[in-house]
């Protein structure tokens, strides 16, 4: 097994490199990628609520395909998206106020649990409609 020379490998590469990440550093990425995505989806939100200056007819048929399972699958996406950073924001937020400084994994693993646990009732909701 060869080793990776750090000299050599740009900064950006070191970054990707995900060999020797620890939790921390996990929570961490998680945190800046669900950021952008919930951003982006703030975005494209705002487009799509612009189809009701085109009259119901556009709303309607948008509607419709809103309630397909590809759709309703990417609801899941978004509320993943959402309980993960809210989660670990309230995390980060604790941490600062010098709560659970010390249990920051078992913190972080916890509120990762609760999300899963609050995902998996959501889209079983978001599915039955």
């Amino acid at each position: 097994m060869s080793t990776v020379d750090y000299r050599k490998v740009s900064r950006a590469g070191r970054w990707l490199d995900v060999r020797h990440r620890r939790l921390g550093m996990w929570a961490y990425a998680l945190n800046r990628i669900t950021g952008i995505g919930l951003v982006v989806y703030l975005y494209l939100h705002l487009g799509i609520l612009s189809l009701l200056l085109r009259g119901q007819a556009a709303w309607d048929s948008f509607v419709s395909v809103a309630r397909s399972p590809y759709v309703l699958a990417l609801d899941v996406v978004l509320l993943a998206g959402i309980l993960i950073h809210g989660l670990n924001g309230l995390r980060i937020a604790l941490t600062g106020f010098g709560i659970g400084v010390g249990a920051q994994k078992a913190l972080f693993t916890t509120l990762m649990i609760v999300s899963a646990i609050a995902l998996w009732v959501g889209a079983l909701k978001i599915f039955r409609v």
